[in-house]
């Protein structure tokens, strides 16, 4: 299991690293996602290596959500000030993803379609 969390906070941590970069306004979280992404989709990390801690740390994840409600806790009067800007933000925010992931599964479904018929009329 060592090994597997190694691959998972050594992709964190070059991450890390490429959140460091000037002009690069992406959080080290995400670059570490797309890093492991791009592992695993190679084959230079295989899936069945890291879904052993995989499974344990989505089975525990919500240990991860403390931290934040804790600290949420601490801001309740400046939300309660400011519910309405929070709300809408909250609200377009979530229609925006649904509706741009919806349209790129779409276009992503359609294109492997039309490359997946085009290669069997060969």
């Amino acid at each position: 299991m060592a090994k597997q969390f190694g691959i998972i906070f050594g992709c964190l941590a070059a991450g890390e690293l490429l959140s460091l970069i000037p002009g690069l306004h992406i959080p080290a979280s995400i670059w570490g996602m797309l890093l492991l992404t791009l592992l695993l989709s190679r084959g230079v990390v295989k899936p069945q290596t890291v879904a052993p801690v995989c499974k344990f740390l989505i089975s525990n994840m919500a240990f991860f959500f403390i931290p934040p409600g804790v600290a949420l806790m601490l801001y309740f009067d400046l939300i309660a000030a400011q519910w309405l800007p929070v709300t809408v933000a909250t609200l377009v925010s979530t229609a925006l993803v649904l509706a741009v992931t919806g349209r790129l599964h779409q276009y992503l479904h359609h294109r492997h379609k039309s490359h997946h018929h085009s290669n069997h009329d060969k």
